[in-house]
């Protein structure tokens, strides 16, 4: 009886080890936790286009350019994003500007299917020569560097063409396919030249079901208009019947096209136009390859510009965030 009782003692002490082993070892799984992910991101991306167009305006006199940007982000939360980031394209500007060197920041907030973006951009264009008189190159046209009495087409330019923006954009997604948004960019002084401008846009974009394609393959088509305020220049852009500076012309852009991708590559065909004539384009602009005259109330005498006029686009671009590596 007594070793009956001996065996069933070491049983039971035996089985509450075993027992206590067992909630050890799950206590110790509970308690290992997963590394939380980092909230920093950083996205980068680059593309060659055939023409760099800005809100239907070439950029690059209708020649190819490249382009290339580095943005941080940090993920406050899944809904709440900062951002800021530095971009840059070759460019052809009437002042001989090396490039364009983009500064922006901002931040992204989201509510389920609508996406806000509001935040600034500074527009910096470095290396540029002033062309106009002495006097006005040196009180308005962003200091000396001064070239020559005006471009050999007439026109005249500042040194200094920098700019900063103030931008809200809102994105909603109807379906996995369709998306549409708006957007409005609000500058004191567009191209430093004194007028103020507010640009006003809208988008939508249709991405074709992924099951039509190959694996990692997609189309999809987009379509942008907007329609850009602007205010009158200072004195430095004066002509005859504007003494104080030109009032320029507000117009209306469009584009449409659509877009091949491939993982993280899109190969893009585009159309673009404006409803700018040739005469306010050139007073715009101050297009050095202008040529002609093409006479209008705020362009008298002066030359005809195409910088503004329909032009069709192939980009190829890139774009990739750390994240998209892990």
């Amino acid at each position: 009886m007594k070793k009956i009782v001996a065996t069933a003692l070491v049983a039971a002490a035996f089985s509450a080890t075993s027992a206590y082993a067992a909630d050890l070892k799950g206590a110790k799984q509970a308690i290992v936790v997963a590394p939380a992910p980092s909230p920093w991101d950083f996205a980068f991306g680059g593309a060659l286009m055939s023409d760099y167009i800005f809100r239907g305006i070439t950029q690059s006199a209708h020649k190819p350019s490249v382009a290339a940007y580095f943005e941080p982000r940090y993920n406050i939360n899944k809904d709440f994003q900062l951002y800021a980031g530095v971009s840059g394209e070759s460019i052809d500007f009437p002042n001989r500007a090396a490039a364009e060197i983009d500064f922006y920041g901002g931040f992204r907030p989201t509510f389920g299917k609508l996406a806000l973006d509001f935040g600034a951009w500074y527009y910096w264009y470095p290396g540029g020569q002033c062309f106009n008189t002495p006097a006005l190159c040196n009180s308005l046209g962003s200091g000396g560097n001064f070239v020559a009495l005006t471009l050999p087409n007439g026109n005249v330019v500042k040194k200094d063409l920098s700019f900063v923006e103030v931008y809200g954009k809102a994105t909603y997604t109807f379906t996995d396919e369709f998306s549409a948004g708006v957007s409005v960019n609000w500058s004191p002084s567009v191209l430093n030249s004194g007028a103020d401008g507010t640009f006003v846009n809208g988008t939508a974009k249709y991405v074709f079901p992924s099951a039509w394609f190959w694996k990692d393959w997609g189309l999809y088509a987009s379509a942008d208009v907007g329609h850009w305020f602007l205010g009158t220049s200072d004195a430095f852009y004066a002509v005859v019947g504007f003494p104080g500076g030109i009032p320029y012309k507000s117009y209306t852009t469009w584009d449409l096209g659509f877009g091949v991708t491939w993982k993280k590559f899109t190969l893009d065909f585009r159309y673009y136009d404006t409803d700018l004539n040739k005469g306010d384009c050139n007073a715009f602009t101050s297009d050095h390859t202008a040529t002609g005259v093409f006479n209008t109330a705020i362009n008298p005498g002066l030359p005809g510009s195409n910088w503004c006029s329909a032009r069709f686009v192939v980009k190829g671009s890139f774009d990739l965030a750390v994240s998209d590596l892990k």
